[in-house]
């Protein structure tokens, strides 16, 4: 601080505590009156202030509360969402199974058709063809 800003703050200082002095003398009220009056505000101000911790404390309980229940929603919803998905899974995986299941029946019977085809054009005796005659 500049020397003129200390001078200034010292003089407001010193007025101050000239002002609360004056107050102090002039009040209507005598010293202990007064005193017992900064006593009593300063016991209304610290109970008033329990009383608002403990406002806030149950606030943040409820809060704490709601919020614990609306992520018990949020979890027995995704466990829902991960069941269906699981049962949709396992759903397609056992079409796929039974569509695969069809498909080897089908191809084991067009693989035995053939087999028989086969037996019966090489089994069946072949007339001789002439040509010229």
């Amino acid at each position: 601080m500049s020397g003129s800003n200390s001078s200034g703050f010292s003089w407001f200082l010193a007025g101050l505590g000239i002002g609360s002095l004056i107050g102090v003398l002039y009040a209507p009220k005598s010293g202990q009156e007064t005193r017992d009056e900064l006593v009593a505000g300063a016991l209304g101000k610290t109970e008033y202030l329990k009383q608002r911790s403990r406002e806030v404390g149950d606030q943040v309980s409820e809060y704490v509360e709601r919020g614990k229940d609306q992520v018990h929603d949020y979890v027995g919803k995704g466990k829902e969402y991960v069941d269906l998905s699981r049962d949709k899974i396992n759903e397609a995986v056992n079409q796929g199974r039974n569509l695969i299941n069809e498909q080897a029946v089908k191809a084991q019977a067009a693989i035995e058709a053939g087999k028989r085809a086969y037996v019966q054009t090489t089994a069946a005796p072949v007339a001789p063809v002439t040509i010229g005659e």
